[in-house]
């Protein structure tokens, strides 16, 4: 039977996976356009798993990638979303201090943020936090009025709906890819299931981004490090605790952004995540393991340097993990009225995070580019809120 050949073939249907289809097909209707994804469905892990927080681009650091797509992709997905009818809501979150110790630290967010062009952010005492957030304890705060929720899945469907039914490009489900090799001016690209032809690549695997990018080279210099974020929601009775989005002072030598509370946008209150080790990359639950994914992170020699960083708080995330009292007292600095009885449990995601070899957890997005290839390798938030930002730099650079 004949190799079927397409002029681009995209690995991964998550939100920039999809995003990259898109801005492809409309940059270059006439070129043919597959998108490949191992799932039964678009946005099956990262961009159906998380929060659906669209991020203001208040936390990053000035002129890096995510700030840059953060904010252009927030101005893209809210007119998105305004075009094909996706709900969302730009509430606004407030930043909270729980003490004076973390007053340094929510100076440094706001210039970053004054600095990445969200003029309106506003500083807060202790009286003006509870305008916001009755239930708040803090000494101080900041409002950033730009932050919102979204339907993110619903978001997916509808760029698959564009890319598929709209603009002529197809989408395989049920096909991971196996082998990506070079064949003069091609690439032969081998599925679970097929074999294609094809003249260019891009690759947003998410949570398999290392492996897929390694399948065609052996720059092999960064791992994904998966981390499961858990949360819990609150008993209905109890979600007049929170209006909007109540965040904390992130701690600055962890790249995680600490429990939280999140207003969903089909209803109810989430509250978290914490950030543990997974010992599978797509294992949602404590209990779920994958040998050949632990082993990968055992033995990459990052992954002990980070243990020599973080060991300690990652010792405090697992044992909050284990223990719901303990997540209880992580929430109580933000509302001290959250009882443990008022949290029922809640879904969970997990966080591909890139790592190199010497431990360092890559903060920023990454790609590489090749010959008529790129490879999306570290896409951690705010990669939903920047996905069609993303997308449209990636159709530039192909």
């Amino acid at each position: 039977m004949m190799t079927k050949f397409y002029d681009i073939i995209v690995v991964g249907a998550g939100l920039v996976g999809l995003s990259t289809a898109y801005h492809l097909k409309l940059k270059y209707p006439d070129k043919s356009l597959l998108v490949l994804e191992k799932e039964n469905q678009v946005s099956k892990h990262q961009s159906g798993n998380n929060s659906g927080v669209i991020h203001s681009g208040i936390y990053y650091r000035p002129g890096s990638l995510k700030a840059q797509n953060c904010i252009n992709g927030y101005h893209s997905l809210i007119a998105f979303a305004d075009q094909y009818d996706i709900p969302y809501d730009i509430c606004g979150k407030i930043i909270v201090a729980s003490d004076s110790s973390e007053l340094t630290a929510l100076e440094n967010i706001y210039s970053r943020g004054v600095q990445n062009g969200l003029t309106t952010i506003r500083k807060l005492n202790q009286e003006q936090l509870g305008e916001y957030e009755p239930h708040v304890a803090g000494v101080a705060g900041l409002h950033a009025p730009q932050t919102g929720i979204i339907d993110y899945p619903a978001m997916a469907k509808q760029l698959q709906i564009l890319i598929t039914e709209e603009l002529g490009g197809d989408i395989r489900f049920s096909e991971e890819v196996r082998s990506i090799k070079t064949t003069q001016k091609q690439y032969a690209v081998t599925t679970s299931k097929e074999a294609y032809l094809t003249e260019k690549i891009v690759t947003c695997a998410g949570l398999q981004s290392d492996r897929v990018a390694n399948l065609t080279g052996d720059n092999n210099d960064l791992q994904i490090i998966p981390f499961r974020g858990e949360y819990y929601k609150l008993r209905p009775e109890k979600e007049y605790l929170v209006n909007n989005l109540i965040y904390p002072v992130p701690n600055p030598e962890f790249p995680f952004l600490g429990v939280h509370f999140t207003r969903m946008i089909n209803g109810g209150v989430e509250a978290g995540p914490n950030a543990v080790l997974a010992f599978k990359r797509e294992g949602y639950k404590f209990s779920d393991i994958n040998l050949t994914d632990l082993s990968q992170t055992l033995t990459w020699p990052g992954f002990w340097k980070i243990v020599m960083k973080y060991g300690k708080t990652g010792m405090m995330e697992m044992y909050r993990s284990l223990s719901k009292s303990s997540f209880t007292k992580s929430l109580q600095k933000l509302i001290p009225e959250v009882q443990e009885k008022d949290l029922i449990d809640g879904g969970a995601g997990v966080r591909a995070q890139a790592c190199d070899r010497n431990g360092n957890l890559i903060d920023d997005f990454n790609m590489t580019e090749g010959n008529n290839i790129i490879h999306v390798r570290n896409a951690p938030s705010p990669a939903a809120t920047s996905c069609l930002s993303i997308g449209k730099l990636i159709s530039e650079k192909i």
